[in-house]
Formats: C-alpha cells, sequence, structure tokens
C-alpha cells in the first residue's frame, strides 16, 4: 500500500472519531512530532559563520542600517 492510500485511509478514520480528548491527542502528537522532525534537520553553526555574522551585524549598525524597534513593531503590525 502505498503512502496516498495510507494517508485516505488515515483521513477516514480520523473523520469517525467523536472522541473530542482523542482529537486533542491526535493533535498534539502531531505538533510534537512535526517539532522533533524540524529539530532533526537542524545544522550547528560553525562558530566561524557566527562570528561573520556578529561582524557583520556590527557593520550594518555602524552604517545605518538598523530599525528601531519601536519602527519595527509598527512594521510588523501592517503585515497582518
Amino acid at each position: 500500500m502505498n503512502i496516498q492510500a495510507r494517508k485516505l485511509i488515515l483521513i477516514e478514520e480520523f473523520l469517525r472519531i467523536s472522541d473530542e480528548s482523542l482529537i486533542t491527542k491526535l493533535e498534539s502528537f502531531i505538533k510534537q512530532e512535526k517539532k522533533v522532525s524540524h529539530e532533526r534537520s537542524l545544522k550547528p553553526m560553525s562558530l566561524n559563520k557566527f562570528h561573520e555574522m556578529i561582524d557583520r551585524a556590527k557593520h550594518d549598525s555602524d552604517a545605518g542600517r538598523v530599525i528601531s524597534h519601536h519602527d519595527l513593531m509598527k512594521k510588523v503590525k501592517t503585515w497582518k
């Protein structure tokens, strides 16, 4: 049985669930598994790369390529 067929069977089973606590548990399980999967895909940053990013940030700050927290928050509100 391929993955698509298995997904359809799972969806059909899910749609038959009437116990809200079971749905909550399934939601929590899926969220946790997605988090774990994402964390497994993360790669540690090298110390050199970290220092490069700090140097670039300092250079940007010295060059005036910054935005204040207040202005950034105003800008973020327009994204919604």
